[in-house]
């Protein structure tokens, strides 16, 4: 009866579940078993990890017998998770034949994951033998790198190899040792041809790029990674990050390359045109399904579901943060689009900042600052401004509410010195204020606004007071005596 308590309930879990639980006296003996793994390391009692969970599951169950996906519970199998250094919650590891290969770097939704663990299985490079096999893989939703040697003795090739090893969780890389599978291509000697995804195919720029550059690791992620993209890339939820450390400007809309290219591709050759002739202007172009993207443009830029109907409506984000939206309708012709890019590069464009309403009274201790306030209040050149960051919910922010206060009163006296506050939840935050917590608190000094000092000290007034004495460029009034402070 007791071997019946335990081993049904466990055989249950099992077959409800592709993860597979694993713990300390069977994770060396079951993981030499997978070629591929990824394990999540985590803590029941953890929020994020409980977030993750049903994408984990999901890409558990489309990846079975690809790749296994595991999970230990570090609570209960603190020697295993001690032994790969894991320090928090959830951490996920790839594992290859039971040895741990390489931190997850990988995105943490179900196809992200899904498509990052793809990725990972077989070699680092697929080992193309005919034209066939070549066609075969590019032929692929995404693009792809293709090595072009003379022989398997080339010590370009090697080179070529260790860089797939690499980069593999991004790209997608094949070589051939026959030179004669690049004479299609008008190349006669080793090369790497990057094909662009035929669903992308378009008339304003080459579909092949080849790279005959001296082949090193670092020669060719430079050049993958200026023309794995091309001159419009379908921005998704797991490239936004690496597309976004430039100005880019992004047209949403009903896109699906899997079931209707045609379609898809209507919208993206008109941003095209326009792109072709606002090349070399410091500017990225980018499509993406505006229903991947419906609460980041909500939240980002005021944008609604219904906004712009059939038609794309377009955002501009600069790799500093600044945010804008072109309001006038999308026409065919591209018109309206090449009207909003003049009026950006010419600075007429007002940005788009998230703001609560300016507060029509504002006279307590504590001044209310707000997004659209925040230049005249925190930005004011003659006043040493301390700003608070916070978030309505948050349970220290209330806790240091009184004392914060307290503050506020004992320097309302004092005409150089602001206390400030802002929801940081409704508001955007400015340039030059890194806010991922809260409270998150500032001392924005006069003259010298540009470089705002973090407060990093205790939550008694006693320490405000101390850390004002020390950057504020004047000498503080306070209402009364707290010199004993």
């Amino acid at each position: 009866m007791r071997e019946l308590h335990t081993s049904p309930l466990t055989a249950v879990n099992q077959s409800e579940s592709n993860v597979l639980e694993l713990g300390d006296a069977d994770f060396d003996y079951l993981a030499t078993e997978h070629e591929t793994m990824l394990v999540k390391f985590y803590a029941p009692w953890c929020g994020h990890c409980k977030k993750l969970s049903p994408d984990f599951e999901k890409a558990a169950s489309r990846l079975k017998g690809t790749v296994q996906l595991a999970k230990v519970d570090c609570t209960a199998h603190s020697e295993t998770c001690s032994r790969f250094g894991v320090s928090g919650y959830p951490t996920l590891k790839i594992f290859r034949n039971g040895r741990d290969s390489a931190p997850y770097d990988g995105p943490r939704t179900a196809d992200g994951i899904y498509h990052y663990m793809k990725k990972q299985t077989g070699p680092d490079s697929v080992h193309l033998k005919t034209e066939e096999d070549l066609q075969t893989f590019i032929n692929h939703y995404d693009a792809s790198i293709v090595g072009v040697f003379s022989g398997a003795d080339s010590s370009h090739l090697s080179e070529f190899l260790r860089a797939a090893g690499l980069l593999r969780e991004q790209f997608r890389f094949a070589h051939t040792v026959d030179l004669k599978l690049g004479e299609k291509y008008r190349v006669s000697s080793e090369c790497v041809l990057l094909f662009r995804p035929p669903r992308l195919n378009n008339k304003f720029e080459d579909s092949v790029v080849v790279f005959t550059d001296y082949l090193t690791i670092g020669s060719l992620r430079r050049f993958i990674r200026d023309h794995i993209y091309g001159l419009c890339p379908h921005m998704t939820v797991e490239n936004r990050d690496r597309l976004r450390v430039r100005d880019l400007l992004t047209a949403y809309y009903d896109l699906d390359y899997h079931h209707n290219i045609p379609q898809s591709n209507y919208w993206r050759n008109r941003v095209m045109k326009v792109a072709s002739k606002y090349s070399g202007r410091g500017l990225t172009f980018s499509i993406a399904n505006k229903k991947d993207f419906l609460s980041e443009l909500e939240e980002d830029f005021g944008l609604g579901t219904s906004d712009g109907g059939e038609l794309p409506f377009v955002t501009l984000r600069t790799k500093l943060g600044q945010k804008y939206t072109m309001r006038e309708e999308f026409t065919r012709d591209g018109q309206s689009l090449e009207r909003f890019l003049d009026d950006y590069l010419a600075g007429r464009l007002k940005r788009y900042i998230k703001s609560e309403p300016v507060p029509e009274r504002n006279s307590a201790a504590v001044q209310m600052v707000v997004a659209e306030s925040f230049d005249d209040i925190v930005n004011d050149p003659d006043k040493d401004v301390l700003i608070q960051f916070y978030s309505p919910s948050c349970a220290h922010c209330k806790k240091l509410e009184p004392v914060y206060r307290e503050l506020a009163d004992t320097l309302y006296s004092d005409p150089n010195i602001v206390v400030a506050k802002m929801n940081a939840v409704d508001n955007d935050i400015p340039l030059g204020y890194d806010v991922h917590g809260f409270p998150t608190i500032y001392f924005a000094p006069a003259g010298r606004k540009d470089e705002p000092i973090r407060y990093e000290g205790g939550r008694e007034l006693r320490d405000f007071l101390k850390f004002l004495k020390r950057e504020a460029g004047r000498s503080l009034a306070l209402s009364e005596s707290k010199d004993e402070l």
